[in-house]
């Protein structure tokens, strides 16, 4: 068993803001479940790294060596480093695991490269490895194109990685169960952990696929080809299920470059616009997001573009998936609670009259009402948020996966240029393409959604001709908070 003191002295209930405080009892049992599962030689590792610390070492420099030693917790620690409401010095540490300095001796790399590729490859390998992730190794090299010296890096699975995530994976069924006892016992929302970890397990395998990552670089590579302010790396011959050649980036991390305020915005809304905004008004039947956009895979390259890195994890959102989201928009801007719901529903496994849906729409369009704002992103996916937090939703692993991806890109976006909704980029992709569909829609059902901006033309004149049904909902709304009526919706 673990040593209680160990676990205090992580200080496991840091990264839970005091508005989520009830659930910290259930992250530090979670955590104690997941150590304790792991092999003995593991468990004794980490119980040696602590003690290696000085005696003065707090608890976020604590927690932060714990989850450099497991991939799992390490691909945590990432996706939460630029959490707002984190305390500042906790949030510092967990941004550096987003890309850590290499401990491994090059000549051990140089030798796995070699193995791998069953020779000595036709480049010259840097004399240190260049940076170290979750689970792989980033080593440069130089090569000759005709009579051009040319730069690429290789990515090297860690040793004994492979193992180690295994030996993590295998752990998740069992603390979804866990979770789903321990919530009840503490009283907490009931959540559908199993799924949801089960999903984490998917994807998480895909770390360890280098062949999955060179075809997303490639699909990527494609995606963005017309797209002149992005830069993908480019794959290099040299690759193997187990090792990637690519171009290499010169540049800076984006949040820890030295720009004008107009330059940071202008790069926010670039990462808003190109990252999120491009693959979601598009009309193919699925689209893919990077799904790992914490601040050590986006670059701003010295050439000036926007460089994205780890292509490793990819999510993707169906087309009728992004029908219904922009489903719940409009229906956001109409205050209408039944097609919300009608919409939501369309997403997961909630009944359209589930009592927890009901009341989740009811708080998202109160709130829209008593701050007198529009329904933007932030908005549909805080709604999305809410009903995950309440009830096993039954979201699809993709969509849940995209939101976890927008609040990565949000904290960066957040870090390098302030608070910034990314509702302008998004609405002003959504007008240009709306604009050049209007050929088109004179000859289409007005019923139909095959469009990019995913929105029937009778939808958009339901829409249009509807302000004095948002009037009446909106003062309905206003009045019944404003003179105290009693509402039986959960706070």
């Amino acid at each position: 068993m673990l040593n209680d003191d160990l676990l205090d002295s992580l200080g496991v209930h840091d990264l839970l803001p005091a508005p989520l405080a009830a659930w910290r009892p259930l992250l530090s049992e979670a955590l104690a479940f997941f150590l304790e599962r792991l092999p003995p030689p593991r468990l004794a590792a980490i119980v040696a790294h602590q003690l290696a610390l000085d005696e003065d070492a707090g608890s976020p420099e604590r927690l932060v060596t714990l989850l450099s030693q497991c991939p799992c917790l390490h691909k945590l620690g990432q996706v939460v480093a630029r959490h707002r409401l984190l305390h500042p010095e906790l949030r510092r540490l967990l941004q550096s695991l987003e890309s850590m300095p290499p401990t491994l001796p090059i000549d051990a790399v140089a030798a796995r490269i070699r193995e791998e590729l069953a020779g000595d490859p036709p480049v010259t390998l840097a004399d240190a490895a260049l940076a170290e992730g979750s689970v792989a190794v980033v080593v440069p090299f130089t090569y000759r194109d005709n009579a051009a010296l040319r730069h690429g890096v290789f990515k090297l699975l860690k040793p004994g990685v492979e193992t180690k995530l295994t030996e993590e994976l295998a752990i998740l069924a069992d603390l979804g169960r866990f979770l789903e006892a321990r919530s009840r016992h503490l009283n907490l929302p009931a959540l559908d952990y199993r799924d949801t970890l089960k999903s984490v397990e998917t994807l998480l395998a895909c770390e360890i696929r280098l062949d999955v990552e060179q075809k997303n670089l490639r699909a990527a590579a494609a995606f963005y080809a017309a797209e002149p302010r992005v830069l993908v790396p480019q794959l290099l011959p040299w690759c193997t299920p187990r090792l990637t050649a690519m171009e290499r980036v010169f540049g800076v991390r984006i949040t820890d470059a030295a720009l004008d305020d107009g330059r940071r915005q202008r790069l926010a809304g670039t990462m808003m616009s190109a990252l999120l905004a491009q693959p979601f008004w598009s009309r193919s039947a699925k689209a893919v997001f990077h799904a790992d956009l914490h601040g050590g895979n986006l670059f701003l390259a010295d050439d000036g573009r926007l460089a994205v890195l780890d292509w490793s994890l990819t999510t993707s959102l169906t087309k009728v998936q992004r029908e219904a989201l922009v489903g719940v928009a409009l229906a956001g801007l109409t205050l209408d609670a039944t097609r919300i719901r009608r919409s939501i529903a369309a997403l997961g496994s909630l009944a359209v009259d589930d009592r927890v849906l009901g009341a989740a729409v009811d708080r998202a369009l109160d709130r829209l009402v008593l701050q007198a704002r529009l329904p933007g992103f932030d908005w549909l996916l805080a709604l999305l948020d809410d009903i995950a937090s309440r009830t096993a939703g039954g979201f699809q692993g993709n969509l849940a996966l995209f939101r976890k991806t927008w609040l990565s890109l949000s904290g960066v976006i957040a870090d390098l240029a302030g608070e910034q909704s990314p509702d302008i980029p998004l609405l002003a992709l959504a007008t240009q393409r709306f604009v050049a569909e209007l050929p088109a829609r004179l000859v289409a059902r007005a019923d139909s959604q095959a469009f990019s901006t995913h929105v029937s033309t009778a939808d958009v004149l339901r829409t249009c001709a509807s302000p004095w049904l948002a009037s009446l909902r909106y003062w309905t709304r206003y009045w019944t908070h404003a003179l105290g009526a009693p509402d039986d919706r959960a706070p």
